[in-house]
């Protein structure tokens, strides 16, 4: 058997793992990153040595399967890695990903939400536990989803019903806690991510002022959520290895 390792599913250069990653080396975990969007029979790792899966954002959408046919794969694998209680965490795409992969709705937005502003605490939950009502988060999407079955919805905003949610095994969180300053740059360096940003009337330094006035409050919460997250999967890994 393999050494146990946590599947990073990544579908675009930019949209990087970043803090999420920083957790899984802080407890030595194995890890590996792939991008399969477009490849329909994809070269995955053993399933049974999959300790734990992260699916991040991207700007296509959750069920593009025609041009993004590795999508599909993704879903199947959401769905088999809940099924058995591997830890799973989706960000923004991740989260649709997840959602829509069991059996929730996805459809467009009223409107593009891009940048800083609150999210709204639903319920409290160990994977993602806000201790105040509302914090504001960085926020770049486009679609929503909707709550799937048996779901326990955490956060949300008048325009996204869905901002965070848990069910069983998996953690969906639709805004961006893994962005730190450097991966923040690398996203204003990315002509698609500046055009989403001019088109709802902010700068690029704009953005890099709002993120210096709310990352000190939202590191301790990404810390706490990817710290927990990085320990499911040590857990996990260990029964593995056993």
């Amino acid at each position: 058997m393999a050494k146990p390792q946590v599947l990073i599913l990544q579908h675009v250069d930019w949209e990087r793992p970043g803090r999420i990653l920083q957790n899984l080396e802080d407890l030595g975990l194995e890890h590996q990153t792939l991008n399969i969007t477009s490849e329909k029979n994809p070269d995955l790792p053993d399933f049974k040595d999959v300790a734990g899966l992260v699916v991040m954002g991207g700007p296509m959408g959750a069920l593009d399967f025609d041009d993004y046919p590795g999508l599909k794969a993704e879903s199947k694998l959401v769905r088999a890695a809940v099924s058995v209680g591997k830890p799973v965490l989706g960000v923004c795409l991740g989260h649709q990903i997840i959602a829509t992969a069991l059996g929730a709705k996805l459809s467009k937005g009223p409107a593009p939400e891009i940048g800083f502003a609150p999210i709204k605490r639903v319920d409290k939950h160990d994977f993602f536990s806000m201790w105040d009502k509302q914090i504001s988060v960085l926020h770049w999407h486009n679609d929503v989803v909707g709550l799937p079955e048996g779901a326990q919805l955490l956060a949300r905003t008048s325009g996204t019903k869905v901002q965070a949610f848990r069910v069983g095994s998996a953690l969906g969180m639709q805004f961006h806690l893994e962005v730190t300053a450097t991966l923040l740059e690398e996203w204003l360096d990315e002509p698609s991510m500046v055009k989403d940003l001019k088109a709802v009337g902010l700068s690029k330094s704009q953005l890099r002022d709002q993120f210096a006035e709310f990352n000190p409050t939202l590191q301790p919460l990404a810390e706490q959520v990817f710290s927990g997250f990085a320990a499911r999967c040590s857990t996990y890994a260990t029964a593995l290895a056993s």
